[in-house]
C-alpha cells in the first residue's frame, strides 16, 4: 500500500468514527438553504471539527493556516467526504470563492486577517454581487460606495445572499463612479464587514417553506476604506476572477464538500424499491436505459475533471472542462431528481413531514432544491453564452 492509500485509510477511519450522529432536526442539503440557528450551528461545529483534525484547507500556506500540503491529499479527503455522505462545510463562499480570491491577489495584511478565520468558520462570508433589479447583469449594480475621508458610504440593496443572516464578511460589487466611461469601468470590490449599522438582512422564504437567501439593504452603511480590495474601478476585473473560483474554472479551493452529494446510485436503489406494474421499476428497459444514461454522464463528468488536468488530452480546447463544469453539474442534478419525481408516481407529492414520503420527503425537497444551484454563480443560460463565446468562439451577437 503507498502513502496516499494509506492517506486514503485515514481519513475514511476519522470520518467515521467522528461524523456527527443525525439531528432531531431537517438538515440543508446545501449552503444555499441554511436558514435557521440550529443548523447552522450543527455545520459550523462540524466544519470546526474537521479543520482542526487537518482535513480542511491542507493545500493552503501554512502561514496563514492552512495545512501546506500537496493538493492531491485535500482532493482524495474531500473524496472521502463524498464517498461516506459526510455534511458539508457551511463556510462555502469563504472556502471556495472569498478566500481563494484573497490568496490569489490579497494584500498580506488582508491573507493574515481573513484566511485562517474562514478555515476555521469563525467568520462566514456571503456575496453581494446580484441585485433585486439587474439579476445575471452584474455590470449593472445600482448600489453606491461613496468615499468619505477613510471611510465608504454604502446604499443599495442585494439579493440571494445566501448565509447572509450569518455572515460576518461580504465580498461586495458597488459603484464608486457612477459618471465613468462604461457601466464597467466604476465598479468597486470590497470585503465588507456585515455587522455595521446600517446593514440589514432580510431572510426570503423559498418555494420549499424554507430559508437560507437573504436580501441585503445598505442604508449609509459606513465600512472603513480599508475594505476596498485593488483599487476603485477594479471591481469587473476582481469580480470576474472571483466568478472563475465558484464555477470551479479556477483551483484553488479549500476543499470539502459544498453540498449533500446525491448521486446516481441512489436515485438506483429507489428504482430498485419503486414499483412499476406490481414489478420494480429498475427491471423497466425504459427506466434501466434512463439510468444507464445518467451513469455514463456522472462517470464522464468525473473522468473529465482529470482529463482537465492533462494538458494533451484538451490542448485544443484547454478552457473547455473548466468553462462548463457548473453547467454540465447543475443540469446534471436538476434532471435526475426530476427523474427521481418520475419513478415514485403520485408518492411525489408526499412532502416533508408526511410520514408516508419516501425517505422523509427527501426527493421533491431535493428537486425543488436543485433550481438554486442552475441560478446561482451565473444561471444556466449565462453559463451555455460563456461556454458558446469563450470556447467555442460563436460571436455575442446574431442579428
Amino acid at each position: 500500500m503507498n502513502e496516499l492509500e494509506e492517506f486514503r485509510e485515514e481519513v475514511a477511519a476519522w470520518l467515521q468514527q467522528n461524523r456527527p450522529a443525525q439531528p432531531d432536526f431537517l438538515l440543508p442539503e446545501t449552503f444555499m438553504e441554511v436558514g435557521t440557528d440550529s443548523q447552522f450551528h450543527f455545520l459550523r461545529d462540524w466544519q470546526q471539527q474537521v479543520y482542526e483534525a487537518g482535513y480542511l484547507g491542507m493545500a493552503w500556506p501554512k502561514e496563514y493556516g492552512g495545512g501546506g500540503k500537496p493538493q492531491v491529499l485535500q482532493d482524495i479527503a474531500t473524496q472521502e467526504m463524498a464517498r461516506l455522505k459526510v455534511p458539508f462545510m457551511t463556510n462555502t463562499i469563504g472556502l471556495n470563492w472569498a478566500g481563494p480570491l484573497i490568496l490569489a491577489i490579497g494584500t498580506e495584511e488582508e491573507k493574515q486577517k481573513y484566511i485562517k478565520r474562514i478555515l476555521s468558520a469563525e467568520d462566514i462570508w456571503c456575496q453581494g454581487f446580484s441585485e433585486p433589479d439587474n439579476g445575471s447583469d452584474l455590470a449593472a449594480a445600482t448600489t453606491t460606495a461613496v468615499r468619505d475621508g477613510d471611510e465608504y458610504i454604502l446604499n443599495g440593496s442585494k439579493i440571494w445572499t445566501s448565509l447572509g443572516s450569518f455572515a460576518r464578511y461580504m465580498i461586495l460589487l458597488a459603484k464608486t463612479n457612477p459618471k465613468a466611461d462604461n457601466r464597467y469601468a466604476g465598479l468597486s470590490y470590497f470585503l465588507s464587514p456585515m455587522d455595521v449599522p446600517g446593514i440589514d438582512v432580510q431572510p426570503i422564504r423559498k418555494l420549499t417553506g424554507e430559508y437560507g437567501f437573504t436580501q441585503t439593504f445598505f442604508t449609509d452603511a459606513r465600512i472603513p476604506a480599508s475594505c476596498l480590495m485593488g483599487n476603485e474601478g477594479e471591481g469587473w476585473q476582481i469580480a470576474m476572477k472571483t466568478l472563475t473560483f465558484e464555477r470551479g474554472a479556477t483551483g484553488g479551493q479549500a476543499g470539502g464538500l459544498a453540498m449533500n452529494q446525491m448521486s446516481v446510485s441512489d436515485v438506483v436503489e429507489l428504482a430498485r424499491r419503486s414499483t412499476r406494474e406490481g414489478r420494480p421499476a429498475i427491471e423497466d428497459p425504459l427506466i434501466r436505459d434512463q439510468l444507464i444514461r445518467f451513469l455514463t454522464e456522472e462517470q464522464g463528468d468525473r473522468l473529465s475533471g482529470v482529463r482537465a488536468g492533462i494538458p494533451a488530452l484538451v490542448s485544443e480546447r484547454p478552457a473547455a472542462i473548466p468553462m462548463s463544469g457548473k453547467l454540465r453539474g447543475t443540469e446534471h442534478k436538476r434532471r435526475l431528481f426530476q427523474f427521481a419525481l418520475s419513478l415514485m408516481g403520485s408518492n411525489a407529492a408526499r412532502w416533508v413531514g408526511d410520514s408516508h414520503a419516501d425517505r422523509g420527503g427527501l426527493w421533491p425537497r431535493s428537486y425543488f432544491n436543485s433550481f438554486s444551484a442552475t441560478i446561482g454563480g451565473g444561471t444556466s443560460q449565462v453559463q451555455a453564452n460563456i461556454v458558446g463565446e469563450r470556447v467555442l468562439g460563436l460571436p455575442k451577437d446574431q442579428g
